[in-house]
């Protein structure tokens, strides 16, 4: 999803010695268990995202020199919309689940009850450092946590703002903000916490997880991979082009969840290309670089990465790149092995591979051999070709004839499955993915006469009522 590594030699430290015992000292106090007292710290983080827009925004553009309408629509308004929706249902959300009891259990209250781990951490990348920071943070807070929050390094004026100006928002007391590279990362990992959120690559969540099995912590990894997108002969050219150049290069192709590479028949092929020209053309002009919609490569580091991937295949749109502007053309590869670099690691830029099939068994086939992606995309007019690759292939998410516009959506479940992660998030998701979930039964103290049915020495009678009551045909009720 992004790429960074966790440093390896480093001096014994602890550095975050003080701040960790605080937030431990809140969470045995349960002072953030309150339905108030989460709300309170949500109202922050609202008033942090509308009293600071201009300033993440200048922050963003800093970092990625993105529009800021773009950065609205992908970042600052779905966070706000995920504390509106966190606001408005923390109450329902929170409220104990009754549960179906059998006979055996007629008398007792059993439910399920929704407690915060405690104290959590959250990994945060910088394609997107204040949607992939916040997002989780809102469903941490609305839980009832203490969170440790490690955003990127490589966003350097998002992670200043967050370090520095969010902090004034929320209770010091179950709040912290830690700055660093891949170095601190580790230190920080070394640590124990209840819950561990991430976002990043595939090699960097596995370290993180390495790391939380030496304390046995439970992690959600929010990983990437190399979404395929598969594009029927049915289909019209242009209206295909049109979503899969702006979903791509959106970002400039920094997005977990982009199409990563389009499979088609040779056919298509041939009819998607002048296509895909005339998209980019519309969208950025003639010269892209001068265009405005156009944000650039993140770093140098990943600019030499992508630079490189250019020599895989043969570029059929494109392949401009500008080393001091860190700029790289919006560019489609043809004539591409699946052995190559650029089919065989998640890209992250403003590179578009396609590869031919020969018929949509052919193409089922491809993605089944590989790892199982965050997100897939069908292009199709037929039902039954887009319903054959849902039924026939595994991924996080599955889109057909869209980009990822569910990304809009609290009511749906971002995550991946396999290589590309576990676990999920947005809305509800993420509450319940940082609440844990308790099984409690309440049972009468008095009463102890019906006990007696349960226990030995057992009589015949008494075993075939409890068989009974344990039946499948015996009631349930709430």
């Amino acid at each position: 999803m992004t790429h960074h590594a966790l440093g390896c030699c480093y001096p014994r430290m602890e550095p975050w010695a003080d701040t960790l015992r605080r937030l431990r000292e809140t969470v045995s106090s349960g002072r953030t268990r309150p339905a108030e007292f989460r709300k309170a710290q949500l109202r922050g983080l609202e008033r942090f995202l509308r009293e600071n827009h201009e300033l993440l925004q200048e922050a963003l553009t800093g970092d990625l020199r993105r529009l800021d309408f773009e950065t609205d629509i992908s970042e600052l308004i779905l966070c706000q919309n995920e504390v509106d929706l966190a606001l408005r249902q923390l109450d329902a959300w929170m409220k104990d689940e009754p549960v179906s009891r059998n006979v055996l259990l007629l008398l007792s209250s059993t439910f399920v009850r929704k407690e915060p781990y405690g104290l959590v951490l959250i990994m945060a990348p910088w394609n997107y450092p204040v949607n992939l920071t916040l997002m989780p943070l809102v469903g941490a807070l609305a839980a009832g946590n203490c969170v440790v929050l490690k955003p990127s390094e490589i966003s350097t004026s998002v992670q200043k703002v967050l370090a520095t100006v969010l902090p004034r928002y929320l209770d010091p007391s179950c709040f912290a903000v830690v700055q660093g590279g891949p170095e601190e990362s580790a230190r920080l990992l070394e640590h124990k916490f209840d819950y561990i959120f991430f976002t990043g690559s595939q090699q960097v969540g596995r370290l993180v997880m390495s790391a939380a099995a030496k304390h046995l912590t439970p992690v959600t990894l929010e990983l990437g991979g190399k979404n395929p997108c598969y594009v029927d002969d049915d289909c019209d050219p242009q209206t295909v082009a049109n979503r899969v150049a702006f979903f791509r290069f959106f970002n400039m192709g920094q997005t977990c969840v982009a199409p990563d590479y389009v499979l088609c028949s040779p056919e298509m092929r041939a009819r998607l290309l002048p296509a895909l020209q005339c998209s980019i053309k519309r969208f950025y002009g003639a010269d892209p670089q001068g265009s405005p919609y156009l944000c650039r490569i993140v770093s140098d580091r990943h600019f030499q990465r992508l630079r490189r991937l250019l020599g895989c295949g043969r570029v059929a749109i494109g392949g401009q790149t500008d080393e001091q502007d860190r700029y790289i053309a919006p560019t489609v590869l043809v004539d591409v092995q699946e052995t190559e670099p650029v089919m065989q690691e998640e890209i992250f830029g403003p590179i578009l591979p396609i590869l031919t099939v020969g018929s949509l068994s052919e193409a089922i086939e491809f993605m089944q051999r590989r790892e199982k992606p965050l997100a897939l995309y069908a292009f199709s007019s037929n039902r039954q070709v887009v319903n054959q690759l849902l039924s026939q292939t595994s991924s996080g998410i599955f889109a057909s004839n869209d980009g990822f516009t569910f990304l809009t959506l609290s009511s749906m479940p971002l995550g991946g499955i396999g290589n590309s992660g576990m676990g999920k998030y947005h809305g509800k998701f993420t509450f319940d993915t940082f609440s844990h979930h308790r099984s409690c039964v309440l049972s009468p103290a008095h009463l102890e006469l019906l006990n007696y049915l349960h226990y030995p020495p057992y009589r015949g009678w008494s075993r075939r009522l409890i068989t009974w009551g344990l039946g499948s045909h015996s009631c349930t009720l709430l």
